[in-house]
């Protein structure tokens, strides 16, 4: 059998890959003097990146958080219907706030914007100290005057510029600095982080973030509950109110006729009608009373336990790029980078103009 080839045209031998390679060795050490320049100019730059750049802090918050038990307690006897209390809707809590929504609740502009509006210290608010280290001020320029705007008038009274700036703010601190995680999906443990060149920024907004938060999602919980509870309260003290009354109009009725004829029986049917209202009431009122009670377990039973684990503490955490590393990295990046742009150089010269 003739004309059998093993190898195509497109193939290399290894002979080839050989010379390739050797041929790229020569070319590259022809060029040492670039590759030597390129190699201190990344050293120099790296030099610079980690002299100027500044760490980054961050400050941490852990928590607990466990849910109320949530179980129903039925419906409301008949008397105490009467009297206008929905119990049923005791044992209900609302599913807007379940599971991971508090996660969602800390990126929300509602909260990042209350705590941007905190006190940072007795001269600032938060968002100011923010604009101070972040020359919001100066970059910003062009379009609003920051400096002229007071955030420490009510928000109602904000103008469209000073509510705009607001949500910029809080925009660039959920996109860049904040962190709300679960380290573990399986535990109910929060993790909420905030990065920032600011030390003292990063721990106070984290603390006021976390207590705003929290603060928000306990009382959105036993809101209702809460609610109900207090208008069993009110609707008991009322009807104690009625039976105190009645009791004191039986005992006068009762002093009226002190030594009633037992064969005149008319004498005394005020004093039995009086009888009958003390009864009737006291009968709503333990079953009000019993209520109540259930009402106040149920309302317990239904607020959250959010405890924290651990808080923000100085020294934070700082993430920075040292000496010798910036070095190192700078001159690997910048060597990397100088050799591709040789390589295609001569690729495009040999293949592209030579044709």
């Amino acid at each position: 059998m003739t004309g059998k080839q093993h190898f195509s045209e497109n193939q290399w031998t290894l002979r080839e890959v050989i010379l390739n390679v050797k041929e790229w060795e020569g070319y590259f050490r022809l060029k040492w003097k670039i590759l030597l320049i390129s190699l201190a100019l990344g050293i120099v730059l790296g030099a610079l990146v980690s002299i100027f750049k500044k760490p980054v802090f961050h400050a941490e918050t852990s928590f607990v958080l466990e849910e109320g038990d949530g179980s129903s307690i039925g419906q409301m006897s008949g008397l105490a219907s009467l009297v206008g209390v929905n119990i049923g809707s005791l044992g209900s809590t609302s599913g807007l706030f379940q599971g991971d929504n508090i996660m969602e609740l800390y990126k929300s502009d509602r909260m990042l914007g209350e705590t941007l509006l905190s006190s940072f210290d007795d001269n600032a608010l938060l968002i100011d100290r923010f604009v101070s280290f972040e020359k919001l001020d100066k970059k910003w320029a062009s379009k609003v005057d920051i400096p002229a705007m007071d955030f420490s008038i009510p928000r109602e009274t904000f103008s469209v510029a000073q509510d705009s700036v607001v949500k910029e703010v809080a925009k660039l601190i959920r996109e860049k600095q904040l962190s709300v995680s679960k380290p573990d999906r399986k535990l109910s443990i929060i993790q909420v982080s905030i990065s920032s060149k600011d030390e003292k920024f990063a721990k106070v907004f984290n603390e006021t973030l976390v207590g705003k938060v929290n603060t928000f999602y306990y009382e959105t919980k036993t809101k209702k509950t809460g609610e109900n509870l207090s208008i069993l309260q009110s609707q008991a003290d009322s009807v104690r109110k009625i039976l105190d009354e009645s009791i004191g109009e039986y005992a006068a009725a009762t002093d009226q006729v002190p030594n009633a004829n037992p064969l005149r029986t008319r004498a005394t049917i005020e004093s039995r009608k009086r009888q009958i209202d003390v009864q009737a009431t006291g009968a709503v009122y333990e079953e009000v009373v019993k209520n109540l009670e259930i009402a106040k377990v149920n309302h317990r039973n239904n607020s959250p336990l959010i405890q924290i684990i651990d808080s923000p503490r100085y020294p934070l955490k700082r993430t920075e790029i040292r000496l010798v590393k910036g070095m190192v990295l700078g001159a690997f990046i910048t060597l990397i980078f100088v050799i591709f742009y040789l390589y295609f150089r001569r690729l495009y010269r040999k293949h592209v103009q030579e044709s």
